[in-house]
């Protein structure tokens, strides 16, 4: 081989290496600021078909409603503990010390980041509450599908659910009295 090619090799050869070197360094430490999004249940019973148990000491962020009745202030102190729940039996311990959200009350939707220090309990560094009655995490509402999410400004609404019926059953008339069938098209033209 030409003395030539043997240096390109040899500077391509350590080019590349340099480069792989950079890119795992890179990704290890991208590894340990990685939260992952939880439930309540997939803490306590695992993650997907496999039932993945997160590891103690991972870092996650959790969502869920706080547990009436649970929140437990520690003395003069900023320390607060509460239990979260989802849809599912599990239960699990969140414990925080700092100022709480003003949002933040029992029976509240929140998001919980912290590090996981027993299978079922949070030490959190940041506690979220919904900024209004509007929001809920894009996270929390893929979890919740099942559930039609009614802002609260209509759960006083007594005749929410009579107001829409009323509304649906307008529409048909109207669509009926213009000519047009249940799929919207106007057959009598």
């Amino acid at each position: 081989m030409n003395p030539r090619r043997k240096k390109r090799l040899a500077l391509t050869s350590v080019i590349v290496l340099a480069a792989a070197m950079v890119t795992g360094l890179v990704l290890y430490a991208l590894s340990n600021q990685i939260n992952l999004f939880y439930t309540p249940t997939e803490i306590v019973e695992g993650r997907g078909d496999a039932k993945v148990l997160p590891e103690v000491g991972q870092r996650m962020r959790v969502g869920g409603l706080v547990v009436p009745g649970s929140v437990q202030r520690h003395g003069d102190t900023l320390r607060v503990s509460f239990n979260l729940i989802d849809l599912g039996p599990a239960e699990i311990t969140v414990e925080y010390e700092g100022i709480l959200p003003d949002l933040f009350r029992e029976g509240q939707g929140i998001v919980a980041q912290g590090v996981l220090v027993a299978p079922d309990r949070i030490l959190a560094s940041e506690v979220l509450a919904r900024h209004d009655e509007e929001y809920m995490p894009a996270e929390l509402a893929r979890i919740l599908k099942g559930i039609e999410h009614v802002p609260p400004s209509q759960w006083q609404n007594a005749d929410y659910n009579r107001d829409k019926d009323s509304r649906d059953e307008e529409q048909e008339e109207e669509q009926e009295n213009n000519g047009y069938n249940s799929t919207g098209y106007n057959y009598d033209l």
